[in-house]
């Protein structure tokens, strides 16, 4: 139940069948596969062309379709990975459930961290046990994008967990990017949640308007940690921002549109 478990998500690709034809050693190769590997854990994924044997499409991925689905349930399941700001680094299950290993009569343990580290293992003022870091976030929400793109609305998951209503792939990732995109924006006092508890960033005139760009980000209450110049990967909201999400059930999808393309004009 940690970031280690999504990754798999990422390696994703899809191949349009005239770029296939345009590369004839490599379409060899892939049908020879196909067609004599078919004890290979992959070639279920591989093989299953969208639209059939005349397909336009070909995707290149480790889940299956099965595995896709469940991970994508805990994926989007607020008890778990899915935070008011985006995707944690580890599950808010382990908040009330670490996970404990003990060897050599020591013991160790991974706890649901979503601010400051608890422990100096990772240098400080970095944690992957629980905020939310940018660069995984992108790469998930391109991801879900990609996976979209072959199976379309064939593919659904439920959102909210146990609701019984269900969304597409496109529209979990409209969500986390209007999650995240909730991180800089201000409410109605001025307050932006990055900013946690500083008030000048809501209140002085010659603040009110800078937003730091931080290195990430408290899982539950957005608040930037780590360094404040991090335009190296959170300056990535630029690409989230300014992007309407397609409309979603959940109450995040329906905070007004209106409210992200003025943040992106600013």
């Amino acid at each position: 139940r940690s970031l280690v478990g999504l990754v798999p998500l990422l390696a994703v690709e899809v191949l349009e069948s005239d770029t296939i034809d345009r590369l004839p050693d490599f379409k060899a190769r892939m049908e020879w596969f196909l067609t004599n590997r078919n004890d290979l854990p992959w070639h279920a994924t591989c093989n299953c062309g969208h639209g059939g044997a005349e397909g336009r499409h070909r995707l290149l991925a480790i889940p299956s379709r099965q595995r896709l689905e469940r991970i994508v349930t805990c994926l989007m399941d607020e008890t778990e990975f899915l935070s008011p700001f985006g995707i944690r680094s580890v599950s808010k299950h382990h908040e009330v459930n670490p996970y404990v290993f003990r060897a050599g009569g020591e013991e160790f343990r991974v706890d649901y961290a979503p601010g400051e580290s608890t422990t100096g293992l990772f240098g400080g003022n970095s944690n992957w046990r629980g905020p939310i870091w940018f660069p995984l976030n992108f790469l998930i929400v391109e991801a879900l994008e990609r996976f979209h793109h072959f199976y379309g609305e064939g593919l659904t998951v439920e959102f909210p967990a146990g609701s019984g209503e269900r969304i597409t792939l496109q529209q979990a990732a409209d969500e986390i990017r209007t999650r995240l995109s909730r991180l800089f924006l201000p409410d109605a006092s001025g307050r932006r949640p990055c900013h946690g508890a500083e008030t000048r960033f809501a209140t002085d005139a010659a603040w009110k308007d800078l937003v730091y760009f931080h290195e990430h980000f408290h899982g539950d209450t957005g608040r930037g940690l780590g360094a404040t110049h991090q335009t190296g990967w959170t300056a990535l909201i630029y690409q989230m921002i300014g992007r309407t999400p397609a409309p979603s059930i959940s109450v995040a999808a329906r905070a007004g549109t209106s409210e992200l393309a003025g943040a992106a004009a600013r």
